[in-house]
């Protein structure tokens, strides 16, 4: 069964979840469903990471019992895992927007907890997109590219995320990009000192098995990486 088929069927699956309003389809996704027709060509986790804003937690839980086609994880609790091969585990993310990017939290429950990322704080919504029958919302490409550039990475999940940022380079316009360098302007100076790290990281990455390669992709890294110390020079 073809991966795009899987990511549809799972996001069917989770319509009940999906479709509330400010419920958003975030992390390694995203490129997969801005590609034209969802086409889902970057395979990169085999997941489907919905985030969750705590002030809507309680909507969420109170329709997760809709989610009849997978079981939650007795060892990861906001983790979901489907009866059948042909859907993906589904993630359940807390997001709050008054949290410093630093920090993350526990929202503690005993049906849904939560992990609240921090850097997640930078993630606002953009466009709803219909995916097949469901109306799903991502996150606007800006926020969701410094998310992954801003946080620590390590080791093959943190080459992986950083992976994702190579297809939402690929899908980024360049209003999208101009936000993008608003956005970095207005962190703290550790914080776009780890972004820089992170696309000198990337731009060093050598192709993995069964991951986007990153090569094609290296000038855009490179260009963006001059762009950011240039603002770094002018005093911004």
């Amino acid at each position: 069964m073809a991966f795009r088929d899987r990511l549809v069927a799972t996001i069917r699956a989770a319509r009940p979840i999906v479709e509330l309003p400010e419920i958003l389809i975030i992390g390694s996704e995203v490129p997969n469903l801005l590609q034209p027709g969802a086409a889902a060509t970057l395979i990169v986790s085999l997941d489907l990471d919905i985030g969750v804003p705590v002030h809507r937690h309680a909507a969420v839980r109170e329709r997760i019992s809709e989610l009849v086609e997978f079981t939650q994880s007795a060892d990861e609790p906001s983790v979901w895992m489907p009866h059948s091969p042909h859907l993906l585990e589904i993630n359940f993310v807390g997001m709050d927007p008054d949290q410093d990017p630093a920090d993350a939290y526990v929202l503690e429950d005993d049906r849904l907890p939560l992990m609240v990322f921090g850097a997640l704080s930078l993630v606002g919504p953009g466009a709803t997109i219909d995916v097949e029958g469901v109306k799903v919302r991502l996150p606007q490409p800006a926020g969701l590219l410094l998310e992954k550039l801003v946080t620590d990475r390590t080791g093959e999940k943190g080459e992986r995320d950083l992976l994702v940022t190579i297809g939402l380079l690929a899908a980024a316009s360049p209003e999208d990009l101009g936000e993008l360098d608003v956005m970095y302007r207005r962190l703290r100076p550790e914080l776009r000192h780890a972004v820089r790290s992170n696309l000198t990281l990337l731009s060093l990455m050598e192709p993995r098995a069964d991951m986007p390669d990153p090569r094609p992709r290296r000038a855009d890294v490179a260009a963006l990486v001059r762009r950011f110390e240039a603002g770094e020079g002018d005093g911004s």
